[in-house]
């Protein structure tokens, strides 16, 4: 067999082994500063009734604060969330932004759905608090939590590389007297910057 044969069926097989991450590799550490893009489906029940939403979303966090755009599917501006220590603003097009100190309950009433902005910095890192109160470090291997305030989350799909970042989340929150059901699928579609 000629040796440049040989040579190029060591550099295919070298490549075809290399890029998934191992099952249980971790993922990057939290970051406090990121960028990123994805898409979200959203399937909520207002008053009794299923409903559903789906979009394009861009999430800047900065430290301690946020800004969330969320986009009709073809890039249409919907909504700007910007959440600081003291407030969280959201606001609609042709409307007059409102302001709370919670982000959770202003979305609920604006949107008609939670969207669980607070939970979502740790999320889209492939970070969340346990029903036990610990932190838990998502992996390929250890993809599934609950969290205490009653969200199931499964880190579906992984962007590949030394540290995996999620690409798929999905997350479902059960009706609770003080909550209606939720169940959101986030695509990341660009690991964390």
């Amino acid at each position: 067999m000629p040796k440049h044969f040989l040579l190029i069926l060591a550099l295919l097989t070298g490549c075809a082994t290399t890029g998934a991450p191992p099952s249980n590799a971790p993922v990057a550490p939290y970051r406090d500063a990121i960028e990123l893009s994805g898409r979200i489906a959203v399937n909520y029940r207002k008053d009794g009734n299923p409903e559903s939403v789906n979009g394009q979303f861009n999430w800047a966090q900065h430290g301690n604060r946020i800004e969330l755009t969320l986009a009709s599917p073809t890039g249409q501006t919907m909504a700007t969330i910007k959440v600081t220590p003291d407030a969280a603003t959201l606001t609609q097009a042709d409307q007059v932004p409102r302001t709370a100190a919670d982000i959770d309950t202003l979305t609920a009433q604006t949107l008609g759905w939670s969207l669980p902005v607070s939970g979502l910095r740790d999320w889209l890192q492939g970070y969340a608090k346990g029903a036990d109160g610990k932190r838990f470090v998502a992996t390929p291997a250890s993809n599934t939590v609950s969290t205490p305030d009653g969200w199931r989350l499964r880190f579906v799909s992984w962007h590949e590389g030394a540290h995996p970042a999620p690409k798929r989340i999905d997350a479902e929150r059960s009706a609770t007297p003080g909550s209606d059901e939720l169940a959101l699928r986030i695509v990341i579609d660009a690991p964390v910057q």
